[in-house]
């Protein structure tokens, strides 16, 4: 038995003396249970957990999770969640541990127990292959200095790849947060944005799906891929930590990492790294202090938010109406392809909506930049909304009123401009006021094609500080209260007006 890794099993026996009342039930529960919960995100991809053609689970974490659970003497389960939401997860109790490429940090170490690790990764810088303006780490900092717009390079949310950028790099470049890595690859490929910084197991699985990228220097900031579980559960973590050594040591992980072409030189400090695991951790600083910072990094994404919503309802309004008018006044044959507009719209959620025109266009030639695909896609979506509402505003105008104006001479197109609409638009001020305001938080969902608006500038923020989660959800609440409350308050005094004249 190589020297490190039985002193790495002694170290974890005398530990096993001294683990707690709490660690032992909740370990006792899991051997009761017979199942090892672990969760992980899908949608990360290969090569961590992913699925085969055939509906299987896969992937070097997948099949690490079953060898822990052999040893432990149960079988694994995989429980789907979202990356950046999976020690929520555990804190509710829904996982036993976290396993998903998850890098250690202190402040991870703070708020839940890590494992020894079971992978050390690094950075890898990606490029395209046609963009020779990217030859080193230091194109990046240089074309600021030379007044040359700022390189956009594209990385996982809540990651250590983000940390290091912001670290190292700051407004040297102009950082974009993907929800995915291959959406980051994808956006290079496409020229949407100009690099991405991605772990080398993925950096060396999608080599082949993506041609167009080449690596660019050295890989960089070596790191650990740890399991986390609760912070008190030392006999769990004690469990773990025998059958990941034990993994090491008879050869099965580096069979496994080979599997995937994972395996590398780094993989043969682990045992190194396990005897002094884990790291010590100062005491982190409140971070009180930088609140303030914190709230105007967070105005200054609630100011993206309300120029998304202005742009993005004016424009979903006009293309509702312009809908609504064609379905009920419109040539007979219009009706059923706008009448389609509306149900798809409708049926199909605003993110996959987004996916479509900012992924999907640009295979088709069509390149429409993130800020602009934000807006299209938030107006596109909620007009099929204001259709419904302006058509129904259209029924509840006593048709007399139509048959009147015709009958003094007006064509139908100005009886709708000087007789239907405005009644209409009284009717219809409630719905499209609670469109509007549901328009703010749906702005949300924009972070998935790297727009950092208020919910994103918050999750970024709370994922690099977790002591001042609950300090800054409450700057962001009131930040969107400050946002929709006026405009409620506007609405009713409209409302009110609109009834007076009409009386």
């Amino acid at each position: 038995m190589n020297l490190r890794l039985a002193s790495s099993l002694i170290f974890l026996g005398l530990l096993s003396a001294l683990t707690v009342k709490a660690s032992a039930d909740t370990l006792g529960e899991i051997q009761k249970r017979g199942v090892l919960r672990w969760g992980g995100d899908q949608s990360g991809g290969a090569p961590y957990v992913f699925q085969e053609p055939d509906g299987k689970l896969t992937g070097f974490e997948f099949d690490l999770a079953e060898a822990l659970a052999r040893r432990l003497g149960v079988r694994s389960e995989f429980v789907q969640g979202q990356w950046d939401k999976l020690p929520d997860l555990l804190d509710r109790g829904d996982i036993d541990m976290v396993l998903n490429g998850y890098e250690w940090s202190p402040e991870h170490e703070k708020g839940h127990a890590s494992t020894v690790p079971y992978y050390i990764y690094k950075l890898q810088l990606l490029a395209r292959k046609a963009d020779a303006s990217i030859g080193s780490w230091d194109d990046l900092r240089g074309l600021e200095k030379a007044g040359h717009a700022r390189k956009r390079v594209g990385v996982l949310m809540a990651s250590a790849a983000e940390h290091y950028m912001e670290k190292n790099f700051g407004d040297a470049v102009d950082l974009k947060s993907y929800d995915g890595v291959t959406n980051a690859m994808t956006s290079v490929e496409q020229g949407q944005i100009d690099a991405t910084l991605q772990d080398v197991p993925i950096a060396i699985h999608y080599a082949k799906e993506f041609p167009g990228l080449r690596e660019v220097g050295e890989p960089v900031a070596p790191g650990y891929y740890v399991i986390f579980i609760g912070k008190t559960e030392e006999g769990l973590r004690r469990m773990l930590n025998e059958a990941i050594l034990l993994e090491l040591e008879d050869g099965s992980l580096e069979r496994m990492y080979r599997k995937y072409n994972l395996w590398n030189e780094d993989q043969r400090q682990l045992s190194k790294v396990a005897l002094d695991w884990p790291p010590k951790v100062e005491t982190l600083a409140t971070g009180w202090s930088d609140l303030p910072s914190f709230g105007l990094r967070l105005l200054n994404s609630a100011g993206i938010t309300i120029v998304l919503s202005c742009l993005s309802m004016p424009l979903a309004i006009l293309i509702g109406l312009m809908v609504a008018t064609g379905r009920l006044y419109g040539p007979r044959w219009l009706s059923r392809p706008l009448l389609a507009y509306v149900e798809i719209l409708r049926g199909t959620p605003l993110l996959l909506q987004l996916y479509v025109i900012f992924y999907i266009l640009p295979d088709m030639g069509i390149r429409i930049p993130a800020f602009w695909s934000a807006v299209l896609g938030l107006a596109i979506n909620y007009s099929a909304y204001e259709a419904e509402n302006y058509r129904a505003g259209f029924l509840a105008v006593p048709r007399g009123q139509m048959e009147a104006a015709l009958a003094l001479g007006m064509s139908t197109w100005t009886a709708l401009r000087r007789v239907i609409i405005p009644q209409a638009m009284r009717i219809v001020i409630p719905p499209v006021t609670n469109d509007f305001i549901a328009l703010f938080k749906d702005t949300s969902v924009c972070s998935v094609i790297t727009v950092t608006e208020l919910t994103g500038m918050y999750s970024r923020l709370s994922n690099n500080q977790p002591h001042l989660v609950l300090e800054l959800g409450l700057m962001t609440s009131i930040l969107y209260l400050l946002m929709s409350y006026p405009l409620s308050i506007f609405a009713r005094r409209l409302e009110g007006k609109m009834q007076i004249v009409a009386a």
